[in-house]
């Protein structure tokens, strides 16, 4: 894709409206778009953590394995929405859940270690960046903790157990 779509691109998503042209050239020159096909997996539990993805059509299931219940999926990222986002995080080196395209599916690719380059370099765009980032972590603990209170309160009805 050319730079001049890329630009364009990124101009559309409201993560970027607080950015000066110098900056969304730069993310730019470190995205790249990809389509997914329904059933692609983008990556998997385990691997190792390399891009930030940004939906821009299409869904994607987000799965973690939970141990005597297999696969859960603990979200479906829609349009605008982010996955990825932990290659921000200084500790964690893998994923910590699998996607898979539920949907024929169109991503922003931003390479993660690029974009932690420009998030150094230029903090107004690190600062930016990463309140964004900080919202999606905060939505996504408490869909999590929601569904996991739902996970116990099953297991416990299915072993008769009460709660109070």
């Amino acid at each position: 894709m050319q730079k001049t779509s890329l630009i364009e691109t990124l101009q559309t998503i409201p993560w970027f409206l607080d950015l000066k042209p110098q900056q969304i050239e730069a993310l730019a020159d470190i995205s790249s778009i990809v389509h997914c096909k329904e059933g692609t997996a983008i990556f998997c539990e385990g691997d190792r953590v390399d891009n930030v993805y940004i939906i821009l059509s299409g869904e994607i299931g987000v799965d973690i394995t939970i141990p005597t219940r297999g696969v859960v999926r603990i979200a479906t990222a829609e349009p605008l929405d982010i996955i990825g986002w932990s290659k921000l995080t200084p500790v964690v080196r893998q994923r910590t859940a699998s996607t898979i395209a539920i949907k024929d599916s169109t991503l922003l690719v931003l390479n993660g270690d690029a974009l932690n380059r420009l998030c150094e370099d230029d903090p107004r765009l690190g600062y930016i960046i990463m309140r964004r980032i900080a919202n999606v972590v905060a939505s996504n603990l408490l869909t999590i903790k929601l569904q996991m209170m739902d996970i116990i309160l099953q297991s416990s009805n299915e072993t008769g157990l009460t709660t109070r």
